[in-house]
């Protein structure tokens, strides 16, 4: 499916997959456990799909969780995380984020919504979101990627 992530020590590149979370992958994505967000929140939403980024064949080590909701025009992530151990200069794997975000690109291209996703930004990243990833600022910390976007982090990301 991907090759997109990459062992920031040696170089290697490692396929991955994205799989909707279960409750039994959440016990241990906890804040006393290094992650920043409140996943099982997330999880019990019923507006919400929440899915982990893994190594191919190493399904119960997460690499990265994404959550958004279907909004019938275009998809909105509530949220992103890299997995503690690939956050800081002293990451294992780089390209988690922008691996998640290019699964949701992709998946709002199957849902016919042409690659649309939205989401809220904090004031400090705003910058860092249009660099990396091609959203645009529309006012009111609100991000948007467009198609021409989308469709290129879905190049980057996935072997199409």
């Amino acid at each position: 499916m991907t090759n997109s992530i990459e062992n920031a020590f040696s170089g290697d590149s490692f396929d991955t997959e994205l799989l909707p979370i279960s409750k039994e992958d959440l016990r241990p994505i906890k804040k006393e456990n290094g992650w920043s967000f409140d996943w099982k929140y997330e999880f019990e939403q019923p507006d919400r799909q929440v899915y982990k980024l893994t190594i191919r064949g190493n399904p119960n080590v997460i690499q990265g969780l994404i959550s958004f909701s279907d909004e019938n025009d275009h998809l909105f992530m509530h949220l992103i995380e890299s997995a503690p151990f690939n956050k800081g200069k002293n990451k294992i794997y780089v390209g988690v984020a922008g691996n998640l975000v290019a699964f949701l690109c992709k998946e709002s291209w199957s849902r016919k919504y042409d690659g649309f996703v939205s989401f809220i930004s904090k004031t400090r990243l705003i910058e860092h979101y249009e660099k990396t990833l091609g959203a645009v600022h529309v006012g009111n910390h609100k991000m948007v990627i467009f198609p021409k976007e989308a469709l290129r982090l879905i190049k980057k990301y996935f072997k199409i």
